[in-house]
């Protein structure tokens, strides 16, 4: 395997401090040839940051810095690996990199520059990670919030596979025992009958369900959640999106229809990452730029995942025109009408006085879904923005901390894993019809072979090179 080499942190910008990462057979001689130390650079102690200097290609100082050195297996990619930490100018950092290629070159044993993610991609095939575990690297790389990061830790630990391990065991052990009694038929070994294969099925069968129930905040914890604000023209909404975002992010002004195309921003509310769309205010119009924004709104409420519907109805109700009302009422049975939840926001509580009390009547019978909570507030105040996080933190609850690290994070997971709840239920479902186990043994085999792409047993090569493309360089 070729030693690769490059830069992990910095190179883009100055910085106080850079990182050059090395990783593969040829690995402590070149970094020899490039970093002079009171001992020889093979000789220096494992894992233990040593101070000396660092040569450029013609052997002349480049910088004085620390150079800490990972004898393999014990490394993380499970080769001898190395690390530069240096001064951060993107001069230095190349220079290093372009010293490491020449002594590289010099020596018969070429260094070449590290693909995206190809450090962790030899992690993975050196089984110092699994594929839950390798994902969860770059999850904690992109982390947007605390909990997230918490998450992706914890994973990176193995909590995922961990609560895996016990649904493959169980699987096997049938598998296995079935296989050695055809095998062996002369040896005393017992084999695997109706009640302990249905058992080891409806084990499994609980615990993927259990997995795949809690897939909702795992993919919450990572990418948010896709948050459509809407409203008729100049009803608060790219207001709440600033008193939400913390800075004037839409602009803000008396006249009607201001907003003409979305804005997206993304926040934090009652802990819960928001991709916030704020929209067109939607309302027949005969202005064709308005109409084109009025109609990417739609579609932003279409695909959203919670809706945020915010009217200032309650100030000044009484000399509304009727083509209001008529606009508020389609307003209402189009989001009512989806299976989106969504919350109802009486914006410029400031102005009315009136809280989430006094918009009650919402509340009575109607031809469409009612909203998952009311609230009152002012954008302008911060009135009833505690309101709002509570609304949206009980319609994603965080869950049990101890779930952190074993929750499933992106489609290519749930995928594998409903894959293998499927062919686990088709299992119990011919042993219940009467089949005989060697029938039932294909189905096991099947929701072993998706359990085994999940943690990468058994993963096809795209599928780990697909993974391992979203990675940056250097990690």
């Amino acid at each position: 395997m070729d030693t690769i080499a490059a830069i992990a942190a910095g190179g883009n910008a100055p910085s106080a401090i850079g990182v050059v990462r090395v990783s593969g057979p040829d690995c402590f001689r070149v970094c020899g040839q490039i970093f002079r130390a009171s001992r020889p650079f093979g000789e220096l102690e494992a894992r233990r940051m040593v101070l000396g200097e660092i040569l450029d290609r013609e052997g002349r100082v480049l910088d004085r810095g620390l150079a800490v050195r990972f004898p393999g297996p014990r490394s993380y990619t499970g080769e001898d690996s190395a690390e530069f930490h240096c001064h951060g100018s993107p001069v230095v950092l190349r220079e290093v990199l372009a010293a490491l290629f020449a002594a590289g070159a010099a020596g018969g044993a070429p260094v070449r520059q590290a693909g995206p993610g190809e450090f962790t991609k030899r992690a993975f095939l050196n089984g110092r990670l699994d594929l839950t575990q390798a994902e969860a690297v770059i999850d904690l790389i992109d982390a947007e919030t605390a909990a997230a990061a918490r998450n992706a830790a914890a994973q990176l630990d193995g909590g995922l596979r961990r609560r895996l391990e016990p649904i493959q065991e169980a699987l096997l052990d049938v598998a296995s025992r079935f296989y050695a009694v055809v095998d062996y038929p002369d040896e005393d070994i017992g084999d695997a009958g109706p009640e302990e294969i249905a058992a080891a099925l409806r084990g499994a069968e609980e615990a993927l369900t259990a997995l795949l129930g809690a897939c909702r905040r795992g993919k919450v914890l990572k990418r948010g959640v896709r948050t459509a604000i809407v409203g008729l023209p100049n009803a608060g909404k790219s207001s709440l999106l600033n008193a939400l975002a913390g800075y004037d992010r839409a602009i803000v002004t008396g006249v009607p229809g201001t907003t003409r195309d979305t804005v997206e921003e993304s926040v934090l509310c009652g802990g819960v990452l928001l991709r916030l769309i704020d929209t067109a205010g939607l309302r027949e119009t005969e202005d064709e730029v308005e109409r084109l924004g009025v109609e990417r709104s739609r579609r932003a409420m279409e695909e959203a995942e919670l809706i945020l519907l915010v009217s200032d109805d309650q100030v000044d109700m009484e000399n509304r025109p009727r083509a209001y009302w008529e606009d508020f009422r389609q307003l209402l049975a189009a989001v009512g009408g989806q299976e989106t939840p969504w919350i109802f926001i009486a914006s410029k509580r400031d102005l009315s006085g009136k809280t989430a009390g006094s918009i009650g009547a919402w509340g009575g019978e109607r031809p469409w879904n009612g909203p998952a909570a009311y609230v009152s507030l002012s954008s302008v105040t911060g009135e009833g923005m505690k309101d709002l996080e509570k609304a949206v933190a009980a319609l994603f609850p965080a869950g049990d901390p101890g779930e952190a690290g074993s929750l499933l994070t992106d489609q290519r997971q749930e995928d594998a894993a409903r894959r293998a709840l499927d062919a686990v239920r088709r299992g119990r479902a011919a042993l219940e019809g009467g089949l005989t186990p060697d029938a039932v043994l294909t189905d096991a085999e099947e929701a072993l072979d998706a359990l085994g792409e999940l943690t990468g047993r058994t993963a096809k090569e795209e599928i780990v090179e697909r993974i391992f493309s979203r990675f940056c360089v250097g990690k």
